[in-house]
């Protein structure tokens, strides 16, 4: 038996792939539940609205800062530490925005969140790029499922753990917030840290651990594929938002009530779980897969389209948006692998495309807002939907050719 199959090196692999999808079953309960109980947090702190609507907006406005330091941090430090330390971060915000007193907590559980998950969700691609070289599009379909289905759980749950066990409790928002967000960040910690013990868990290369070793790639922020990745990442990023926090508000005014428009939302999210699990389907075929890019927001067009022409079908175009959600988010994920020549690009390539990504993402549902508030209607914001889904297509015509970032 070779030295791959042996018990411990079966063991760490386990035990990694355990870890790794724990890691991304945490990664947006502690977001997707916050909509849900807005109005809730309203009535206990007595904030308004439109300040409570910038509470969704904290982990965006982090992970545009945040992510470029992730690839730094992980370099000096090591990759798994730095995953590790950014897991009980995360434990440590969701714990301080749940305590009761006063809104500061709030809005600083929120920030921690917010900078722990901008460095996990920097460092996932390269991670899989480092311990699943061979795997790399089937681990990024399933972390993307993770991510589409543990977060429209957060969206369900949030409000009936609310109600329980005090229905008429006040603060039981807080305590939603903190089962929603922090049920499954022990066993995430737990796991991790086994995988990343000594040299039978998770592979440390020297440049990875801090010290010696090559530098880190340069000219990342400069290099047209880069962009291209950044740019696919952004336009995918700034639909899902518009869509998670518009849907609903444009469900309800179709005559649906708004525990229907609810589940319309989830079941958008519930769809972009089918659509991460195709898209590894999708990219088999090596004379199609260059095509698979532009090929995926053409779905998301059609149900904008439908939104448009018959929008009191909603849940007929869900569907549509939601496959075409999980493909778009899968892809990106595996464009910051793929595109990279080792993990350590493969970290700062994630870092610069998140970044740049997120800062468009902020600014989505923002202007979708603001142009239905100017028309009084929902023709000029799903225009806008159109544009940036076209906007996704075009680049993906050129993100899906193969080539890496920092080739000269």
């Amino acid at each position: 038996m070779g030295p791959d199959r042996s018990p411990t090196r079966r063991d760490a692999s386990i035990g990694l792939v355990t870890a790794f999808f724990l890691i991304a079953a945490n990664m947006r309960p502690t977001i997707t539940a916050v909509g849900p109980l807005l109005a809730q947090i309203g009535d206990g702190t007595g904030l308004a609205p439109g300040t409570l609507g910038l509470l969704a907006s904290v982990p965006l406005v982090t992970w545009a800062l945040f992510s470029p330091l992730a690839h730094d941090l992980s370099h000096r430090f090591g990759m798994s530490r730095v995953m590790l330390v950014s897991l009980v971060l995360l434990a440590v915000g969701t714990i301080v925005r749940s305590l009761p007193g006063p809104t500061a907590s709030l809005w600083i559980g929120a920030a921690l969140i917010g900078i722990a998950l901008a460095i996990v969700n920097v460092l996932m691609p390269a991670i899989v790029k480092r311990e699943f070289p061979q795997r790399i599009a089937a681990m990024t379909a399933v972390y993307s499922a993770l991510l589409g289905g543990f977060g429209a759980v957060a969206s369900g749950a949030a409000v009936p753990i609310s109600q329980w066990p005090w229905p008429q409790d006040p603060a039981g928002w807080r305590f939603s917030l903190l089962v929603t967000g922090g049920a499954l960040l022990p066993f995430a910690i737990a796991a991790w840290a086994w995988a990343a013990r000594g040299p039978a868990g998770v592979t440390a290369p020297a440049h990875t651990r801090g010290g010696g070793g090559r530098r880190p790639p340069t000219g990342i922020w400069t290099d047209r594929t880069a962009w291209l990745v950044a740019g696919y990442m952004g336009t995918q990023a700034s639909v899902f938002y518009m869509l998670v926090t518009w849907l609903a508000p444009l469900s309800v005014s179709t005559g649906r009530s708004p525990i229907v428009a609810g589940f319309d939302v989830m079941l958008y999210q519930l769809f972009s779980i089918a659509g991460s699990l195709i898209l590894p389907l999708l990219l088999r075929r090596s004379g199609f897969r260059a095509r698979v890019p532009a090929l995926i927001p053409t779905l998301a067009i059609a149900g904008i389209l439908g939104l448009i022409v018959a929008p009191g079908l909603v849940a007929l175009w869900a569907p549509c948006l939601g496959l075409s959600s999980g493909a778009s988010l899968g892809m990106t994920m595996t464009l910051m692998a793929q595109r990279a020549r080792d993990h350590d690009t493969a970290a700062a390539l994630s870092g610069m495309a998140q970044s740049v990504g997120y800062l468009i993402a902020a600014t989505g549902p923002v202007v979708f807002g603001w142009l239905h508030d100017l028309t009084g209607a929902w023709f000029a914001s799903l225009a806008l939907l159109l544009a940036v889904l076209a906007g996704q297509c075009i680049i993906g015509v050129f993100a899906g050719r193969e080539r890496f970032v920092l080739d000269r």
